[in-house]
């Protein structure tokens, strides 16, 4: 089981330094990814609106600088906020510059009153589907250095380039649980989905990966194909041990990857909470 960090309340009391602190800890530990929200202004529930927050794909470029071998992803991206190509070519820039560490973290995207605030349209939950498998269509072409004009219900490319290429395989994180859609979309075309940790001792959860389950058998795909991560909360006085059986909990549930999120900055204190449980829940 792996184990990873989302980083995303923003306001150190110190700015950038503290944000180079805790990412640096974080890469030289045992955790796999750090996460990152594409979001506009803070929408945190635990934070406020005007709060600090760093756009998405700018803050990934400076962790890509200053970091070696912890993976870099978006917990996830909304199709509607950038052309798709230009979401595919920051990726596979992403990727390139990190050889080989990116995720492609991507949903349609819920919060309309950011969208408003921004003056970005949002669309129908409907179209925004539609979307999302024609940015999976065209990354999947660009990837793979196909500069083929494309035309889609939504989206109309001339001949899109994608140079660099990534360094290798990027893998699809498909943010939400709906198990109409979301879910069916996680069965046939992505390399992880994303849940949420609820108080009701999993059931929720192992609901969800019942469906996936179903989902991916109607697909033809192996079920194991894909990656399930949870996103869970480190609660103040969480304790390494008490992080460990947690994930030992989740683990019989069927999660692969446990998404750490908290309220405020993280700090070196509980980076190393994370760090210390990395190397015995990677034994689950």
């Amino acid at each position: 089981m792996k184990l990873s960090i989302t980083v995303t309340d923003h306001a150190w009391s110190d700015g950038v330094d503290g944000l180079r602190r805790v990412v640096e800890l974080a890469d030289q530990g045992g955790i796999d990814t750090i996460w990152v929200p594409d979001h506009l202004f803070q929408a945190d529930p635990t934070s406020h609106p005007q709060a600090e927050l760093f756009e998405g794909f700018s803050l990934l470029g400076y962790l890509a600088a200053i970091t070696s071998r912890v993976r870099l992803g978006m917990l996830v991206s909304p199709v509607p906020f950038r052309p798709p190509a230009v979401q595919v070519k920051a990726i596979a820039t992403l990727d390139a510059f990190t050889r080989g560490r990116a995720w492609f973290g991507v949903g349609i995207g819920w919060e309309g009153d950011e969208a408003r605030a921004m003056g970005i349209p949002l669309g129908p939950a409907k179209e925004r589907f539609e979307q999302l498998e024609e940015l999976l269509d065209i990354a999947d072409r660009m990837f793979a250095g196909d500069s083929w004009p494309y035309a889609g219900k939504h989206f109309q490319l001339d001949g899109p380039i994608c140079s660099p290429r990534p360094a290798g395989h990027v893998p699809v994180l498909i943010g939400g649980t709906g198990e109409q859609k979301t879910l069916r979309i996680v069965a046939r075309r992505a390399d992880a989905c994303n849940l949420f940790d609820l108080p009701d001792g999993g059931t929720t959860v192992r609901h969800k990966l019942d469906v996936l389950r179903k989902h991916c058998d109607d697909a033809g795909r192996p079920y194991d194909d894909t990656t399930k991560t949870l996103s869970t909360r480190l609660n103040p006085g969480d304790t390494v041990s008490a992080l460990i059986d947690r994930c030992r909990e989740q683990a019989a549930w069927g999660i692969d990857h446990a998404i750490v999120i908290r309220s405020g900055p993280w700090t070196p204190e509980t980076v190393g909470i994370i760090a210390d449980a990395a190397p015995e829940v990677a034994s689950l």
